[in-house]
C-alpha cells in the first residue's frame, strides 16, 4: 500500500482560534512539525502554511490551510495537484464531535460527518477516500455558545495533547503505508485507556 505523502491539519488561522477545539488538527500538525524539527511557512500557491519533513526516511509534506475551515479544499487540492499526490496518500487531521475527549481514531474514506473542512476537501478533490485522523473533542453539555470555537478546559486540553502525542508516535508506521497496523495499535491503546478510566464500563 502506498504511504502517506501529505499530512493536513485543519483549523482556522489567527491567534484567537489557535487553541480552540476546532483547531485540534492544526495543533496536531504544529506538534508533528516541532517533533521533526520543521517550521511551517506561508506558501501562497498552496493557500496555507507548508513544510517538508522526513519521517522514517520518507519525505512528507505538511499543510495547514489558512483559507478558514470551510474552504480547506482549495489548499489541499492545490498542493496535491502540484506534487501529484493521490487522495490515498493524504492524511487529514481534524476535530471530531462524535468522539469523546481522550479518544483518537484513524479511518479511510467515508462521509464528512458534518465537518465542513472535510466536506470541502472531498468536494475539491472529487474523492473522499483520503485517510482521516479524528481527534475527539466531545459534544457540548451546555448550549448557548459556539462550542467548537471555544477553548477546552485545561484537563480536556491535556487529554487532546496526549492523543496528539500518541498519534505522532505512529507516524513512521503510517508514512510507510501500514495503515491497518497503525489503526489497530491506536484503537487498541485508546480502548485500554477508556477501560482504565471507566473500569465498570458505564
Amino acid at each position: 500500500m502506498s504511504g502517506i505523502k501529505l499530512i493536513v491539519g485543519l483549523g482556522n488561522p489567527g491567534q484567537q482560534y489557535r487553541f480552540t477545539r476546532h483547531n485540534a488538527g492544526a495543533l496536531f500538525l504544529e506538534s508533528l512539525c516541532d517533533d521533526y524539527h520543521g517550521e511551517l511557512r506561508a506558501e501562497s500557491k498552496f493557500y496555507g502554511m507548508a513544510e517538508r519533513i522526513t519521517i522514517d526516511g520518507r519525505d512528507v509534506r505538511l499543510l495547514f490551510p489558512t483559507t478558514y475551515m470551510n474552504a480547506s479544499g482549495q489548499a489541499v487540492s492545490a498542493m496535491a495537484k502540484y506534487f501529484d499526490i493521490d487522495p490515498l496518500e493524504i492524511l487529514v487531521a481534524y476535530d471530531e464531535l462524535d468522539l469523546p475527549v481522550g479518544t483518537v481514531r484513524l479511518k479511510t474514506g467515508g462521509g464528512h460527518g458534518g465537518h465542513n473542512g472535510v466536506r470541502d476537501i472531498a468536494k475539491a478533490m472529487g474523492r473522499s477516500d483520503f485517510h482521516r485522523l479524528r481527534i475527539g473533542i466531545g459534544r457540548p453539555t451546555v448550549k448557548g455558545k459556539d462550542y467548537v470555537l471555544s477553548e477546552p478546559s485545561k484537563q480536556e486540553a491535556e487529554a487532546i495533547q496526549d492523543n496528539i502525542d500518541e498519534a505522532i508516535r505512529l507516524m513512521p508506521v503510517l508514512v510507510n503505508g501500514n495503515i491497518q497496523d497503525a489503526m489497530k495499535t491506536l484503537h487498541t491503546d485508546n480502548k485500554e485507556t477508556e477501560n482504565k478510566d471507566n473500569p465498570d464500563g458505564n
